[in-house]
């Protein structure tokens, strides 16, 4: 097992943003998203690592910018540090696999979900209401169901706390009718491609998350896509509606976390050292499935 990153110290490079698992660093006018191997759960940074995370997250989000290229532009310039320029080259053993060199945007300020199928917040909203976030659902729907259409449910981007859910309407009043639509559409294209693809996998994303931003007049799609962090990815031989299922995906440790008495206000307790391993695992499992690379 290699030895995991919390941080990726590049002196000689301008710190340009510390995300929870992210650090971003500037390079003339480009940006260098460094994948750590922090994971967070429940708005707070766990203080474990999970070993090849972060390697997982830039190496399935390249997966997915380059299958999903044609359905909307994206921000990778390049993943390979043979590819990045002289001066993040001495970097290469820390950057490998973990690192990837970016177009700066400027960034809608919207997380932009997708939910194909009926679970997590969305149960619980839609076991109240009927609904989520405010769509109105059909009655009778059990726990995992499919839904009987994929449903945007946009959401506010909150640097500390919770994202909030918000109506598509809200939304227009944000970022404006028309970018609002175009967004909606493409992650509704996004969703639609990437689901098809990992059927052929054997595996179900029941939701995901994207975010993206402007390239001048461009639509761009950055971030991360389609990892265990951003999605929820369930194995098509055992799905069964009416329970929660087995996850390949980052609720694993959010599941762990919930049997463990821990009140979500203060800090968060340490990962027993199976739970880490196993949450490596999933991560790598996902990755080989998704991508059908036998390692990274």
């Amino acid at each position: 097992m290699s030895q995991p990153f919390s941080d990726v110290i590049l002196p000689d490079l301008r710190l340009f943003r510390k995300g929870k698992v992210r650090d971003v660093y500037e390079v003339d006018d480009k940006l260098l998203i460094v994948a750590t191997d922090r994971i967070s759960a429940f708005d707070f940074i766990l203080p474990s690592l999970i070993p090849h995370k972060g390697q997982v997250l830039t190496q399935l989000s390249r997966f997915w910018f380059e299958y999903t290229s044609l359905v909307c532009p994206n921000h990778m310039i390049a993943a390979d540090v043979a590819a990045f320029p002289p001066i993040l080259r001495k970097y290469g053993d820390l950057l490998d696999k973990r690192a990837m060199l970016v177009k700066k945007t400027k960034v809608v300020p919207i997380e932009c979900v997708v939910r194909g199928y009926l679970a997590g917040s969305g149960w619980k909203e839609y076991k109240s209401s009927n609904k989520v976030c405010g769509i109105k659902l059909p009655e009778g729907l059990q726990e995992a169901d499919r839904l009987p259409e994929q449903i945007f449910t946009p959401s506010t981007k909150a640097d500390v706390g919770h994202d909030e859910n918000i109506s598509f309407k809200a939304m227009e009043k944000i970022v404006g009718s028309a970018l609002a639509k175009k967004i909606r559409k493409v992650s509704l294209d996004l969703y639609n491609r990437a689901t098809l693809h990992a059927l052929s996998k054997g595996i179900i994303i029941a939701d995901t998350k994207f975010e993206f931003g402007l390239a001048g007049d461009e639509l761009v799609l950055v971030d991360e896509i389609f990892t265990p962090d951003s999605s929820r990815f369930w194995p098509l031989a055992t799905y069964e509606p009416g329970k929660g299922q087995p996850s390949l995906d980052k609720q694993f440790v959010r599941d762990y976390l919930e049997t463990t008495g821990w009140d979500k206000k203060s800090d968060p307790p340490v990962l027993p050292d199976e739970i880490i391993a196993k949450t490596s695992q999933k991560y790598l499992e996902i990755y080989r499935l998704l991508s059908g690379k036998a390692d990274l």
